[in-house]
């Protein structure tokens, strides 16, 4: 038992159970809403820095974005992530390199979009695009 699934599944629930009980139904579409709507004002935002592409049409609360070329993306993905701001991931999509955003946070505000966005914009100002 100490070493089996079983064990480590017993009270996963729960955390979800008091979750729902605390926030009640309008309190859980409100955190829906709030981080949908957080992950549309990153993707507008991202769209306008030059050479972003927002590759997805945002209704949850992802945005999946690349930039001219492979080698941009991956410098800009790489710079946003050590600079600390915000967390993205790389991935592929078509063979093209692409970033990944997750708005999952119940804390995300509209000044962690702009700082998000801003770092975003300092990142793909310091590559070369070649």
């Amino acid at each position: 038992m100490d070493f089996g699934p079983e064990h480590s599944r017993r009270a996963r629930g729960f955390p979800i159970y008091a979750t729902l009980r605390s926030l009640g139904r309008t309190g859980v579409a409100d955190l829906v809403e709030r981080s949908c709507a957080r992950a549309r004002a990153l993707a507008e935002g991202l769209a306008e820095l030059p050479g972003c592409e927002v590759l997805n049409d945002v209704v949850l609360n992802q945005v999946l974005l690349r930039f001219e070329n492979d080698a941009t993306t991956d410098g800009v993905l790489g710079a946003v992530q050590e600079s600390g701001e915000a967390w993205t991931s790389g991935t592929t999509r078509n063979g093209r390199r692409t970033i990944r955003l997750s708005v999952s946070n119940w804390q995300t505000s509209e000044a962690d979009v702009e700082r998000t966005i801003a770092a975003f914009a300092a990142a793909r100002a310091a590559q070369t695009v070649v």
